[in-house]
């Protein structure tokens, strides 16, 4: 990626962590509301041709909630991030060296995660990983 490219999405609200993970006997798996969920975002990011970020990113969330209800700002993200990772937004979860997330106000009736994502350049601790990013 020669060019600072910024990329940016409206997203569903996603299910909470609570509600992300299903416990059966000793396994841990996906929910089925958490597996629609990502599948959503994979289906979504193909048909849009999402660029794949190879080099660190840089990753910022607004959320709006369909209500006004309290909620954890930390209970979205799992499944986002897991979500990016599956329809192929980058490579691997440590490609992300900052992230924010911000809560903003309810957007009712079924809330929404507003998506920032660019390449990360900001500071010494991950110059190399950029600099053999772009030189390969």
């Amino acid at each position: 990626m020669g060019e600072k490219v910024t990329q940016e999405f409206e997203l569903p609200w996603p299910p909470s962590v609570n509600h992300y993970y299903r416990h059966v006997g000793s396994k841990v798996l996906i929910s089925r509301d958490g597996r629609k969920y990502r599948e959503m975002i994979v289906s979504r990011f193909r048909s849009e041709n999402v660029q794949i970020f190879r080099c660190p990113v840089e990753l910022s969330i607004e959320l709006y909630p369909p209500d006004r209800r309290r909620r954890d700002i930390d209970n979205s993200q799992k499944c986002l991030l897991d979500a990016f990772t599956h329809a192929g937004l980058y490579e691997d979860d440590s490609q992300v060296h900052r992230l924010i997330v911000t809560k903003r106000e309810p957007m009712p009736p079924d809330g929404m995660a507003y998506i920032r994502i660019k390449e990360w350049t900001g500071d010494k601790t991950t110059d190399a990983a950029v600099k053999s990013c772009r030189s390969s």
